[in-house]
């Protein structure tokens, strides 16, 4: 099927309070495209460098969505035009954001990344860690960005069960920390969870924001190089 017909496919599926993030990494921009001539307009990447050659190759009114490990110096690079950072993992990385977003002039839209996996591949904080950065001074004083939910990753596994419990789990640690932190800000509602391989199931426990690459464009092109 093609790229067209892959999303017109996954579209009808979502309900209409699920965002999808087109994960586009990898693949080239040409192939990119066929999902934006397709009305695609959100895309997620997953390295900030093949994100900066996308956006100045392609059209400016994309969402662009950074849903990789960030590191600290990169930030700035992106600060002017990202959308959505998913993977927030830490207060120092909180604060370099703030930073950056002010010399943007600009508010950038943040996720925490919460741990709910068992691989210990996987970054994110735990439920103690979100509470510790959401009671910090220094959080407090961060007036340009705006924690808008959370984001996790299931474990890599067939056991659906295991899957449905971890994301049980992240929309638990969403409702406790929308009463706890953000009860009366309504832009904190999202909860980005679910790939290609799980997010029917993501969907069913609350998620707001899917990720989807594969089921879209194929198969990852790790030919592609950026320049």
């Amino acid at each position: 099927m093609s790229i067209q017909g892959n999303l017109q496919e996954i579209k009808q599926t979502l309900p209409n309070n699920v965002v999808l993030v087109a994960i586009s990494k990898t693949h080239p921009v040409d192939v990119v495209m066929e999902a934006y001539n397709a009305g695609q307009r959100i895309f997620g990447e997953n390295k900030v460098q093949e994100m900066i050659s996308k956006y100045e190759a392609m059209p400016k009114d994309i969402e662009w969505h950074l849903v990789g490990h960030l590191q600290t110096n990169k930030v700035k690079y992106i600060s002017s035009f990202v959308s959505l950072i998913h993977s927030v993992d830490s207060l120092k990385l909180l604060g370099v954001i703030n930073k950056e977003a002010e010399k943007a002039g600009r508010v950038i839209n943040c996720l925490l990344q919460v741990y709910i996996a068992t691989e210990e591949t996987k970054f994110g904080l735990s439920e103690e860690e979100v509470d510790d950065i959401l009671r910090s001074a220094d959080y407090q004083d961060m007036k340009n960005i705006r924690i808008v939910g959370l984001m996790g990753m299931a474990s890599f596994t067939d056991n659906v069960e295991k899957v449905r419990t971890e994301f049980h789990h992240l929309s638990v640690i969403l409702r406790k920390i929308k009463e706890k932190y953000f009860s009366n800000i309504s832009s904190f509602k999202e909860i980005s969870m679910g790939m290609s391989g799980d997010y029917n199931i993501a969907i069913e426990e609350g998620s707001t924001m899917v990720r989807i690459g594969s089921s879209i464009f194929g198969s990852r092109n790790y030919g592609f190089q950026t320049t």
